[in-house]
Order: C-alpha cells, then structure tokens, then sequence
C-alpha cells in the first residue's frame, strides 16, 4: 500500500520584492472541488492500470496557510517547490508518513486570465531529503473541462509516474526515454477516450519496447518500494 497525501493551497498571495511577478488569487470551492475530484480517481486509474499491482491510500488536507512564495524554474517561470511549501510539508508530511505528496495551487485567475508563468499544468520530482523522501508533484488549477479530459485523474497519475519512475531508476531498473513522457516517442497515441493510458499500463508493468527490449516499471519492481 503506497500512502499519498494532496496539500492544497487556497490562496496564493506574492508580494513586491519576490523573485516572482505580483500575483494574488483565491480558489473557488468549485475549482477546488474540481481538483479533489479528480485526484480522488488517481488510486484507482493506479490499480486498473496495474492489474491490481499497486494500491495507493490517498488523503487530502487544506492548507491553513496562503501560498506566499515561488521558486524560480528556467526562464521567469516559477513553481511551488518545497520549500515554499516547507511549513506544511513538515508538518503534515514528515519523513516516513507518505511515499508521494501532492500540491495544489492557485496559478491562474481563471476569470481574468492572468496567471504566474510556469513550465507545465504539472511538475514533478523524484523522492529526496527536499521532499522529506516523498515523490513531490504540484498541480495548478484549470477550468472545469480540463479535468475531465480525457481521462479523469490522468494529470495526478502522469505527475506521479514521474517521481515513482526516477525512484525506480535509482534501483537499476531502466525507464524508457522520457519516463512518462515518453508515450509519442515510443509510436504511442493519445486516445480520445483514454488519454496516454496505453502507454501508461505498459509504462508500469514494464512493457514499453525501447531498442529491442523492454523497459519500465516490472511486476517484480513494485514490491521494492522502501520509505527512507
């Protein structure tokens, strides 16, 4: 049983004088319970696609806190690393509590557009000692729609195949380019009904052929998961 926590920022309040431009917004419910909502299918699209491989217990909890800091990735663009998120994250998430944390913030002003410039909808990394040796992906909100395509719940599994990927890398278990990125580059398609789900179930049962052998996370690799 894999343990996952979503931290989820309310408010993002970035004053003159940060590395990061002026910005403020507050969350709806709606956009909130929009994210929740699909996160909280994240468990099962991991089991499904795993044939019953992997089970994740998920929780989510509210920051009390208002987001007041970003972290400078490339070229003026931004994200809330850990250690923007370091109060929360140390309280709520402490070294062993969970194997994967989650954030969700307020990038855009979903009403006026304007919105803090970043690399992705998502981002993520592999466990460290920054992320209290947890898998560490951030989330920005988006409009209702964007959920719900194609598959609901894949932008949470793709950002966390990510961390899982390069933990399993770290063992010696080869990962195709791109981890889960890599679905085009291994002449995969993006579904209109499933999204990169194919690719994704060969990805985590380690079936994904690179270069006349197969890559990926195998059934074996999945009971190999320790909490530094």
């Amino acid at each position: 049983m894999r343990k996952a926590i979503l931290i989820v920022y309310r408010r993002i309040e970035l004053p003159v004088g940060s590395p990061s431009p002026r910005f403020a917004h507050t969350l709806s419910d709606g956009e909130i319970r929009d994210a929740v909502e699909s996160f909280e299918q994240f468990p099962r699209l991991a089991t499904e696609l795993t044939g019953g491989l992997v089970s994740v217990d998920s929780e989510v909890a509210e920051a009390e806190r208002t987001l007041t800091t970003l972290t400078p990735v490339g070229r003026e663009q931004y994200w809330p690393s850990p250690d923007d998120v370091r109060p929360e994250l140390d309280t709520l998430a402490p070294a062993g509590r969970y194997d994967s944390v989650f954030i969700f913030w307020p990038q855009t002003n979903l009403m006026t557009a304007a919105s803090i410039p970043s690399p992705g909808w998502g981002l993520a990394i592999a466990a460290s000692e920054w992320s209290n040796w947890a898998t560490y992906a951030t989330v920005a909100n988006a409009h209702t729609d964007a959920w719900k395509v194609p598959k609901i719940g894949e932008v949470w599994l793709h950002e966390w195949l990510h961390g899982v990927c390069g933990y399993y890398a770290e063992l010696g278990y080869p990962m195709p380019d791109g981890d889960a990125d890599g679905g085009a580059r291994h002449g995969y398609e993006r579904s209109p009904e499933t999204g990169w789900t194919k690719y994704y179930r060969d990805l985590m049962t380690g079936n994904v052929l690179e270069s006349g052998r197969l890559v990926g996370i195998p059934p074996q690799a999945w009971r190999r998961w320790r909490r530094d």
